[in-house]
């Protein structure tokens, strides 16, 4: 199944700009925390307990002035005083319902039918009255006055009882209650309403009235809480600012990314396109862009510079390879002809003569063949993971297999063994090209001095007629050799180079002095 939804999903993905990507990003981000707000009500929630603590803060001030002001003979009933159900350690006048949390309750039910409340619940009624009327019309709250057994006093045109309701139960025991319940006269205003669970609530407050030790009477108050979208309404300035902030604050710094970011991959992507197409240069690298793709345009730099230096490698070897195998296959192509047009009045010895010349053009189209695969399998090849030998061992090996009556090898090692990550058989191969090219050139003295250290070196001097400056240039050039006559390929010194590269060496030209001097450095083996 999430296969078959990742591929599903796979096809249809839009195909987006990086910028896309970040802007999205940040919004998604950026958006959160509001969306988190409202969907868990924490704004909502927030609005009912502030309506809840206005209750029990006017509740608590209007107890203890009708405690002041009730007749002293009132009898009441004597309870201990309790606290409000929330563990706050805020006392009595901290907030405890939560929408999340607390049932609401449905609407308030008419009340009991009850005789005529107290005498002394009238009485004080009486001097509460002008404080009770400026407190409803300053809070907008509804506050009902019940007495000692929780008959309705004034308030509301009802009358009746409220002691079964279990937030006035509460309060007649000593301790104050808050409850939420339903909104019976609630209409919708606005059109998201529905999404609001604190719109169709009120927040009833029962406070117990105290004197001398005894509830006397109920404070009842209610009110509604102010719905969110009223609250959203009110507060729009602020939400609009806060908004456009946000977005602005988007807005920089999807454009601060475009420019460390997508705008440097888009030139690299343009340039990458132009040096496929062989043309174009690399970019210079943004100031701006993020380290990572500074190091990236570098990167592309190397790498174009080696493409380019390839494919200049490559043209001239395939100009000289068409050299090279040009000139035997014209000699046998010419041979032939003769053989074809002229092979029966020709004698024995000139069509010897002839197919020896073709013979001769075919040894060196073989060698070169050879030779050619030689170069391929060098250049393509590496080091093994396991190719460890002793330099000065092989040295020593070649040097006594080399030696002759006319020709005087020493080996010099600043160590008995010098470990060395190339294997005995490519080290033996690159010395031997060159002892066969010093002998070649007229050496009859070589000198080897084997050095131990991070890389190893191996330098080889000969006193032969040494290399023309003006050839110093070309020796390791494919095909370039000064004895095409004799037989030479010009791919001794390439294919040798190509083996210490391939495992991490160097072969290199020293000019200091007479003679030739070439020095190989190979990684040491840890």
């Amino acid at each position: 199944m999430i296969a078959r939804l990742k591929a599903w999903g796979k096809r249809h993905w839009p195909r987006l700009a990086l910028r896309t990507y970040l802007f999205a990003s940040f919004f998604l981000v950026a958006a959160l925390p509001g969306v988190g707000a409202v969907a868990l009500r924490v704004y909502e929630n927030t609005l009912v307990r502030q309506t809840e603590a206005e209750l029990v803060a006017q509740g608590a001030a209007l107890a203890a002035s009708a405690g002041a002001l009730w007749p002293a003979t009132a009898p009441g009933r004597a309870v201990r005083r309790g606290e409000p159900v929330s563990p706050s350690p805020y006392g009595a006048n901290a907030t405890s319902v939560d929408l999340s949390a607390t049932p609401i309750l449905p609407e308030r039910p008419a009340p009991v039918t009850a005789p005529p409340p107290a005498p002394d619940a009238r009485q004080a009624e009486m001097r509460l009255a002008p404080v009770l009327a400026d407190t409803r019309a300053a809070t907008l709250a509804s506050i009902i006055l019940l007495d000692r057994d929780g008959r309705i006093v004034t308030g509301t045109a009802r009358r009746g009882s409220y002691a079964d309701l279990p937030e006035v139960e509460a309060a007649l025991g000593g301790t104050p209650r808050t409850v939420l319940r339903r909104d019976g006269r609630y209409k919708a205003i606005y059109r998201f309403d529905w999404l609001s669970r604190a719109a169709a609530t009120r927040v009833h407050h029962a406070r117990p009235i105290w004197v001398d030790g005894r509830v006397v009477g109920v404070l009842l108050l209610s009110r509604s809480a102010r719905s969110l979208f009223v609250g959203l309404y009110q507060d729009w300035g602020k939400i609009v600012i806060g908004v456009l902030a946000i977005l602005g604050t988007l807005i920089l710094l999807s454009g601060v990314l475009s420019r460390a970011i997508a705008r440097p991959i888009e030139e690299l992507q343009d340039a990458s396109r132009d040096v496929a197409a062989g043309r174009g240069t690399v970019p210079a690298i943004p100031a701006t862009a993020a380290i990572e793709i500074q190091d990236l345009y570098r990167d592309f730099a190397a790498m174009a510079q080696a493409i380019e230096a390839r494919s200049h490698y490559l043209r001239n070897f395939a100009h000289a390879v068409s050299h090279e195998f040009k000139t035997p296959l014209t000699g046998i192509r010419g041979a032939i002809e003769l053989l074809q047009d002229h092979g029966g009045t020709m004698s024995a010895t000139e069509r010897a003569r002839f197919l020896a010349n073709a013979d001769a053009d075919a040894q060196r189209l073989t060698l070169l063949v050879s030779r050619l695969l030689d170069l391929a399998r060098a250049d393509m090849g590496g080091a093994g993971v396991n190719d460890v030998s002793d330099a000065v061992a092989t040295v020593r090996k070649l040097a006594d297999a080399h030696r002759r009556e006319d020709v005087t090898i020493t080996v010099i090692a600043s160590s008995a063994a010098i470990p060395i990550a190339l294997a005995a058989q490519t080290l033996e191969a690159v010395l031997t090209t060159l002892i066969e090219n010093a002998a070649q050139a007229g050496a009859d003295r070589l000198t080897i001095h084997v050095e131990r250290g991070e890389p190893a070196a191996i330098t080889i001097a000969d006193n032969g007629g040494g290399i023309p400056p003006g050839d110093r240039e070309r020796i390791f050039e494919p095909f370039f050799t000064s004895r095409r006559a004799s037989g030479g390929t010009g791919l001794g010194l390439p294919i040798a180079r190509a083996l210490l590269v391939g495992a991490g060496g160097t072969l290199e030209l020293v000019e200091d002095g007479p003679g030739t001097t070439m020095r190989l450095t190979l990684p040491g083996a840890t």
